[in-house]
């Protein structure tokens, strides 16, 4: 049977892993084991399991994706842990699959804020430090962002490491600004409902946006020869934030 991992990439990861194997899934009736299945079908995220099993095992890479997408016949099994699936191409499939109609839906109906889709001006913060800290943009990207956006009500920020200075000096800047301590779950879809939404780097930014159905999405520029995953961030109606490392 094909399955996918924990072991290989945190929440954000596991998920647009399993989509991309979802989709693939549904393609060919294949037969999945999902980890944090029930965990992210909370999001409204119903990942596909068929019927079909095999004998024998194909890697599933960023390579090979879309050619095993639009085969006629699949007759493996898929391995597809070793890789992330976080390409343009495929993060953008991805994501037009997320902004279908029933999907849309769906999501939104299993969202416990869905009140404040439409009906708030807040800005939201997400800053991916602790392991990844040395990939932050730093201190100037975030208060670029906040700038460009003008005027906002609530401030709320969320982060995986509150003590860090980053954070203080956010709060000495902006002192009614709000730390929020949700679990993950419970942040993407807070933070998805907000009007203005300013993320980071890494999956579990990139997918806070891609539930964001009716947001202005800011995401910083960054080199693509020193970032560790590919262009989830290009999104057509994002804004790009320039900044001073």
């Amino acid at each position: 049977m094909t399955s996918t991992t924990g072991n290989n990439g945190r929440l954000g990861n596991q998920i647009i892993r399993n989509l991309a194997v979802s989709l693939l899934a549904k393609k060919h009736n294949l037969k999945v084991n999902y980890y944090n299945y029930d965990l992210i079908r909370k999001l409204g995220i119903e990942l596909f399991i068929g019927t079909n099993t095999y004998t024998t095992i194909q890697s599933l890479t960023d390579d090979n994706y879309f050619t095993i997408y639009h085969s006629d016949h699949l007759n493996d099994n898929l391995c597809p842990n070793n890789n992330y699936f976080q390409t343009k191409e495929i993060t953008r499939f991805l994501y037009d699959y997320l902004h279908t109609e029933e999907i849309k839906s769906n999501i939104i109906r299993m969202n416990p804020y869905k009140s404040k889709y439409k009906s708030n001006n807040d800005l939201f913060i997400h800053i991916r430090l602790t392991d990844a800290a040395h990939f932050n943009p730093g201190i100037s990207y975030y208060t670029n962002a906040i700038q460009a956006i003008e005027r906002f009500d609530n401030l709320y920020i969320s982060t995986d490491q509150r003590e860090h200075n980053m954070i203080s000096e956010l709060l000495h800047l902006y002192p009614s600004a709000q730390v929020i301590d949700f679990d993950e779950i419970n942040t993407i879809q807070f933070a998805s409902t907000c009007k203005h939404i300013i993320l980071s780097h890494g999956s579990f930014s990139a997918t806070i946006g891609y539930l964001a159905f009716y947001s202005n999405i800011y995401y910083p520029e960054y080199d693509q020869n020193k970032i560790w995953y590919g262009d989830m961030f290009s999104i057509d109606g994002w804004n790009q934030i320039k900044y001073c490392p």
